[in-house]
């Protein structure tokens, strides 16, 4: 089947307002640049009553569905009116005054293919010569001001991760076009500004998700086509739909707390703004001529403007309340579940004195930081080293910060003494165990891995209030009994029995924990039944425990690998560019089983001598931790049979980690090979995931969650533990056989976008949205579950209190949920033996 089959049908709108240069250049862009079937491409050009000849003009354009609209209806209406000749299953908006990537449709679809839950794609958008940002992100402040953040910043590469934002620019936007049109479209009395800001608010208050794709770019003439207006004009627009935006989405109580404070704040701004004698009608300041007081005062427009948007936003207020209504009663997530989006509610916008002074005294007086608040705090622990060389646990931990610090303000914290990390757009820092209780106590979310939880004892206390998240993707314990093996009993007793000590105490306290895949799970629920933590109330809050135990695997980036330089094929002394190479990512440890590569490499050089394995990693980058004994004996056993320096190579440093790719993508094969024991079983080779960033195919071990995955997929070959021949005929496979390899290949370009980092912290990212304690946690003391029965005060007192956290976890449709399993466990009466 051809691509153009399989991909949905696109509506792209654009508006023309006596911009026709522009929208020429805009059309012609649309129909020569975009690599998207064009038969599944249709152009709707609206022109909004120009009438200056650009609609002849444009109607005369080939390939464009051409509509006149009988006024100027603004970019609001003029969209609406597009859409109504809109055939495609997913809508485009485009300005008129914006040109396209060729990527800018295919990334957005894909993002809409792939997450059924995300509503509408926001697109990356640069200034016309791709230097500088338009929108990479979206603001919204308490007093309903949307604005781009980064704007007018350097496009330096930091806002290459997706993330889901409030809203996007309708500049360049993509929304499902059942969902837009059900939800009425843009409000038209918007007529421009904000009527973006305000689907965006819609969709993510019914529960829809909008997703910023840097991949999906575009480039803007920013306000060409508003160069000719005044900005009084532009004021007014923006004062006004800010107003109606806050009207129509804050819930009853955050509205009845921000709107006298907005209008009153908006009225200061225009005092300000137009610097303006605020207290020239104070009576001590009446002239000695009465006469004097009755001729006009001189106003600025740019007071004028703000004045007059409150006024038209109330004449606007008959129908605007028909629109909070449905708006209201269609909701299911709260203000607070959007306060993160809003990424700085408490911004005052404006850096003018008299405003800032105002903006205070409003926020204390009407109690803003209550609805609104500072951005939720989350402060990510690791014990690894934090450097241009990082290992699995670091590299975890810096991408949770990073995908975190796109709604939270985060800190990365180490307590390596090696802390020498590559720039990043959060804070990271290096501490002692001393330190660290500064770090603690500043933050709301803690997000710790190893050893971490022993570092902070208050953490411990049952009655500490932060909430901690604990990431067990490291079965330690497990490791240690393969890594310590054939060293001294007793001490190898005492460390194993030390460091389930340490696991059990943070799976004693955690609020919510991570995991790497369904077996370490199900693992994981094993652990935590036996400390008894799987009590009536975690049970009852979530019977799946999904909302206690979560599936977060390690990630990949967002883009493929793409090569910078080469780093082993004609780099390295014995391998040429004609070799074939087999690439072993990562760390040489006690757990994995080299030895039998080796031996499979002997037998293959016999029959291709141009067979190359390069191990890319033999020192770990985190100095504590020594040397295993297998990597010496890896060593010595390739010198023995004359394979190294000749077909066996190492690489006795670290592969820097923004570089690794170029090692990747010299190979021509990915493996990984190990011992059959209990490790095994619940491990995640990390380096697996960066096989199939590189898209190579994999050859390794039966026995781990991978090995599955592979064989399901067929991403590879998977063989049995400790056999060269068998290993020896699967390198032969992936290196020789042309069609199996390139179908590997296809196959994990296809897999690998489910490892995404976005896709695979979806969990965490939910949970630092909402965080709350888990469920046992929510009683602090054991006596206080043995009270007396509640009677019928304490009762109605405990149900009101459910409904409110229900309608604070989800709003009615969770509260609907629990109220319906309420019912249903009610009706079926005590399971009966």
């Amino acid at each position: 089947m051809s691509e153009g089959v399989t991909q949905p049908s696109v509506s792209v709108v654009v508006v023309n307002y006596r911009g026709l240069e522009d929208t020429l250049t805009c059309l012609h862009a649309l129909r020569t640049e975009l690599d998207y079937p064009p038969e599944r491409l249709q152009l709707v050009c609206v022109d909004n009553n120009s009438g200056d000849g650009s609609a002849e003009r444009l109607r005369a354009e080939p390939g464009v569905t051409f509509v006149e609209a009988p006024d100027n209806l603004g970019f609001a209406g003029g969209c609406n009116l597009g859409v109504r000749h809109a055939t495609g299953e997913v809508l485009a908006f485009l300005n008129n005054d914006a040109r396209p990537h060729a990527d800018w449709v295919a990334a957005a679809v894909e993002t809409l293919r792939a997450q059924p839950t995300v509503g509408a794609v926001a697109s990356k958008v640069l200034d016309w010569d791709g230097k500088l940002i338009d929108f990479v992100d979206g603001g919204l402040t308490w007093f309903g001001m949307g604005y781009k953040r980064h704007a007018g910043q350097p496009d330096d590469g930091s806002h290459e991760v997706a993330r889901d934002v409030l809203f996007g620019t309708g500049s360049a936007l993509f929304v499902r076009a059942d969902l837009f049109r059900a939800l009425g479209g843009f409000d038209e009395r918007f007529f421009m500004f904000y009527e973006d800001v305000d689907l965006g608010w819609r969709l993510n208050l019914r529960g829809w998700r909008v997703r910023y794709e840097p991949r999906s770019l575009a480039y803007h003439r920013h306000h060409a086509s508003m160069s000719d207006v005044d900005s009084s004009r532009e004021h007014f627009l923006l004062e006004r739909n800010a107003l109606a935006a806050m009207y129509k989405n804050l819930s009853d109580e955050t509205l009845a707390k921000a709107m006298p404070a907005a209008m009153a704040l908006a009225v200061r701004r225009a005092t300000a703004r137009g610097e303006i004698d605020a207290t020239q009608l104070e009576i001590t300041k009446r002239p000695a001529d009465r006469a004097e007081d009755a001729k006009p005062v001189a106003v600025p427009r740019e007071t004028l403007a703000g004045l007059l948007a409150i006024d038209q936003f109330v004449e606007l207020l008959p129908s605007l309340a028909e629109s909070r209504k449905t708006e209201q009663a269609a909701r299911v997530r709260t203000d607070a579940d959007l306060v993160p989006l809003m990424r700085k509610a408490m911004e005052p916008a404006y850096p003018l004195p008299r405003y800032l002074a105002a903006h205070e005294a409003l926020v204390d007086a009407f109690g803003l930081t209550e609805p609104f608040g500072r951005p939720r705090r989350v402060l990510v622990i690791t014990g690894d080293a934090l450097s241009e060389q990082m290992a699995g646990p670091a590299i975890r931990a810096w991408h949770m910060a990073e995908t975190l610090a796109g709604e939270h303000d985060v800190r990365l914290v180490s307590v390596n003494k090696r802390c020498d990390p590559p720039a990043a757009a959060f804070p990271v820092a290096q501490s002692t165990v001393r330190g660290l209780l500064d770090h603690v106590d500043w933050a709301d979310v803690i997000v710790l891995q190893g050893h971490v939880l022993e570092m902070v004892q208050s953490l411990k206390n049952p009655r500490s209030t932060k909430i901690v998240v604990c990431d067990v993707y490291d079965p330690m314990h497990l490791e240690l009994l393969e890594q310590a093996k054939g060293g001294n009993d007793e001490k190898r007793l005492k460390d194993v029995a030390g460091v389930t000590t340490v696991l059990n105490n943070q799976l004693e306290r955690g609020d919510f924990f991570l995991c790497a895949s369904d077996r370490q799970r199900h693992f994981w629920l094993g652990h935590l039944a036996a400390l008894g933590r799987l009590t009536p109330q975690v049970y009852d809050a979530d019977p799946t425990t999904r909302s206690l135990i979560a599936e977060v695997p390690f990630g990949l980036p967002a883009k493929p690998a793409q090569r910078t330089a080469p780093a082993i094929k004609g780099v390295v002394d014995g391998i040429s560019a004609q070799d074939k190479v087999i690439v072993w990512g990562g760390g040489v440890y006690n757990w994995f089983d080299p030895l039998t590569l080796v031996h499979a490499v002997d037998k293959l050089r016999a029959r291709h001598d141009n067979v190359r394995l390069f191990f890319m990693g033999m020192r770990h980058p985190n100095p504590e931790v020594p040397d295993m004994g297998i990597a010496g004996r890896t060593r010595s056993l390739a010198a023995r049979l004359g394979l190294a320096g000749t077909h066996v190579f190492f690489n006795e440093q670290w592969v820097p980690y923004a570089d690794r790719q170029n090692w990747l993508l010299d190979g021509d094969c990915g493996v990984t090979t190990h011992f059959e024991h209990v490790e095994t079983t619940f491990a995640f080779r990390t380096r697996v995931l960066d096989y199939l960033w590189a898209g190579l195919p994999i050859v390794t071990t039966d026995g781990d969650s991978f090995a599955d995955l592979i064989r399901r997929e067929r991403l590879g070959v998977v063989v049995s533990p400790e056999d060269p021949g068998e290993l020896s005929e699967a390198l032969e496979r992936v290196l020789f056989d042309q069609d199996f390899a390139d179908g590997c290949r296809e196959r994990i370009a296809v897999v690998r976008e489910r490892f995404t980092w976005d896709v695979v912290l979806a969990p965490l990212v939910e949970f630092c949205r909402s965080p709350r304690p888990a469920a046992d946690r929510l009683v602090s003391a054991g006596p206080l579950v043995r009270q007396e029965p509640l009677g019928t005060v304490g009762t109605l007192r405990r149900d009101l209190g459910l409904v409110r956290e229900y309608l604070d976890a989800g709003g009615p449709t969770e509260l609907v949920r629990r109220a319906a399993g309420r019912v249903k466990r009610l009706t079926m009466g005590p399971p009966r033996g």
